[in-house]
């Protein structure tokens, strides 16, 4: 019985590392909704996304530039690639989201949550981060740079010190 069970542990292992399937690859966009099929690229910027539901939507690659997403619930959403520049983030729940090569220069995240928030090599130059909570998000040691020489103030919603949340020193 016990060559048996070890005959049978040997042969798993072999299939399992050395015949692994094959992958298939996706996109953000095969995964989540489209949120913005709907929209020219023109009717993107300057847009009035305030107070509106547009959790776990993908904005990859889409410009919104100066749109308004003040008080927006963006829980898992996906920003990869996009352009926020001067957007306005305030009061937004950005909780789980990713941001990946994103540009929120000149945006205002005053009292924006980017709990455990994927924020990879985007850009925050001119940015307004009083009161943003960053706690646990996934940042490069320059943009958490970048942020510290910014960063102010304590989340209304979660209590955490922008800087703490941040690990400035």
């Amino acid at each position: 019985m016990k060559y048996f069970l070890r005959l049978s542990a040997i042969f798993l292992l072999f299939v399992i590392f050395l015949l692994p399937l094959p992958a298939i690859a996706g996109s953000s966009t095969d995964v989540t909704p489209s949120a913005f099929s709907d929209f020219s690229p023109e009717e993107l910027k300057n847009k009035d996304f305030s107070g509106r539901n547009l959790e776990s939507l993908d904005f990859a690659k889409v410009d919104l530039i100066e749109a308004n997403f003040r008080n927006a619930d963006l829980r898992g959403a996906v920003f990869n690639a996009s352009d926020l520049s001067n957007a306005n983030l305030q009061g937004a729940d950005f909780t789980y989201g990713f941001a990946y090569l994103t540009d929120f220069q000149g945006a205002d995240l005053t009292d924006a949550i980017f709990r455990e928030t994927i924020l990879s090599f985007s850009s925050f130059e001119n940015t307004i981060i009083d009161g943003t909570d960053f706690t646990l998000a996934v940042l490069e040691k320059w943009q958490v740079n970048q942020l510290c020489a910014n960063a102010t103030g304590v989340n209304s919603q979660t209590g955490v010190d922008t800087r703490i949340s941040l690990g400035c020193k």
